[in-house]
């Protein structure tokens, strides 16, 4: 009938920089990084903090940025809630769960055309 073709893996990539960043986790990399210089100066002010010192802060809070970005939730049971999450990054689970916690609704859905409360849906 015919030969055999390649089929690729992943149609859509994320483009990557230096090997290890995607653009989002270099973009909150280094937002983190300058937050974590915000807070460097901020304790600088109040305590002697050598340069040694500061730098592990930034690079720590710069790395909790980059785990946020490119880090993906594994799918495995141990996971316990978030096991369903498999596979997704965790900022997006993180603004998920934010945008959740604030809505404080609920809707009830109906699918056998049933009365709700008095009224016809």
């Amino acid at each position: 009938m015919g030969g055999s073709y390649f089929v690729p893996r992943s149609v859509k990539g994320e483009s990557r920089i230096l090997f290890i960043f995607t653009i989002k986790s270099f973009i909150l990399t280094v937002v983190f990084a300058l937050i974590g210089v915000l807070i460097w100066n901020l304790i600088g002010k109040f305590l002697s903090i050598s340069l040694g010192v500061g730098l592990i802060i930034v690079v720590l809070i710069a790395g909790i940025g980059y785990i946020m970005g490119a880090v993906k939730i594994p799918d495995s049971p141990v996971m316990g809630p978030l096991r369903k999450a498999g596979g997704e990054n965790i900022l997006d689970i993180l603004i998920r769960i934010i945008l959740f916690r604030g809505k404080k609704k609920i809707y009830l859905y109906n699918y056998k055309r049933e009365k709700i409360r008095g009224g016809t849906k």
